[in-house]
């Protein structure tokens, strides 16, 4: 007996219905966090790694309420950092490193997706929270970066929170300077870093740091240099990068990230993936990690170190936290 078209047309478009409706739901949002790279965070003993797993849980947490309530990817991803600026055991903020004079200089930077305005400070002394004051030279100036003594300015007349340089002093990064001018190698672990996309479908990522141990006086590293360490765009991805930031400052690492995808149309696990493969490889793939989210909610959290502190969540219930293993 044949079909008449009706009833073709009409089994087909029920077909195509039953397919939507087991199909799995878009992603409202995503959120990423890391708490950075190095085999360092192998040496923690089992206190600390709860310690760690319970700061970058909290910091999931911060971020992802704030997106389920209909908030802003910007306010997540600042919000999130600044809660792990606040903890002393990442290198952001209260636990930040030595330099090689034995002090201390803070590096941040934050990218908006719609776009692609961002903001950025480098080697300031004074500012409990860098990642806000990079977000205040966003919003408030015409300006992209201000380093050193010109960004402590700025904080005076943003009226942030300052602190004197003994806040960030830590008896934990006190001994591992102590360790790396005897043996001059650092782990570079305790970058911190966010990525989000929001409800409106907007992106947003932010990265904070100390820098390297015993670096020397007024160097810079990736995580405040836009499309280096840090790098949004609504259309692609947002990207927050850890490690040694001199090979991310080389290669353009978070922007190759959103390139790869608008260019190539890579889906961002590959891209990332093939970062790793074949750009970041020196120091025995000893570089670093990756975090990124795509426009779609898509989440990717690599690295080709021994260990990475991160964590993830998303509209659909997704809630992971991982130190060391995959």
């Amino acid at each position: 007996m044949k079909r008449s078209f009706l009833g073709v047309l009409l089994l087909g478009l029920c077909a195509i219905w039953i397919s939507d409706a087991r199909a799995d739901p878009p992603i409202k949002y995503a959120i990423a966090v890391h708490g950075g790279a190095g085999n360092g965070w192998l040496r923690l003993d089992g206190e600390e790694r709860i310690e760690v797993h319970t700061s970058i849980k909290q910091a999931v947490i911060i971020g992802r309420d704030i997106l389920a309530k209909g908030g802003t990817s910007l306010d997540a991803v600042e919000q999130v950092i600044r809660h792990l600026e606040d903890d002393p055991i990442f290198n952001a903020g209260k636990g930040a490193v030595f330099n090689s004079a034995g002090g201390h200089e803070l590096d941040a930077s934050i990218m908006d997706g719609r776009g692609r305005s961002c903001g950025a400070v480098a080697g300031v002394k004074t500012v409990r929270n860098p990642i806000s004051l990079a977000r205040l030279v966003m919003t408030r100036t015409r300006h992209v970066f201000l380093s050193s003594d010109g960004a402590d300015v700025f904080a005076k007349e943003m009226n942030v929170d300052l602190v004197d340089q003994k806040y960030f002093w830590t008896q934990r990064r006190y001994d591992a300077w102590q360790r790396v001018k005897a043996k001059q190698k650092d782990d570079h672990k305790g970058t911190v870093g966010c990525v989000a996309l929001d409800s409106h479908g907007n992106l947003a990522a932010g990265t904070s740091t100390g820098g390297l141990t015993n670096k020397l006086y007024g160097r810079i590293g990736d995580s405040p240099i836009v499309g280096a360490g840090t790098y949004a765009d609504n259309n692609t991805c947002a990207v927050s990068c850890t490690g040694v930031g001199e090979h991310y400052i080389r290669n353009a690492i978070a922007y190759d990230v959103s390139a790869r995808m608008a260019y190539r149309k890579q889906p961002v696990e590959d891209a990332v993936s093939e970062i790793f493969e074949k750009t970041l490889i020196a120091d025995k793939g000893q570089v670093g990690g990756i975090i990124a989210v795509t426009h779609d909610g898509k989440i990717t959290m690599q690295f080709n170190t021994k260990a990475m502190a991160r964590g993830a969540a998303d509209s659909s219930g997704r809630f992971d936290v991982v130190l060391v293993a995959d």
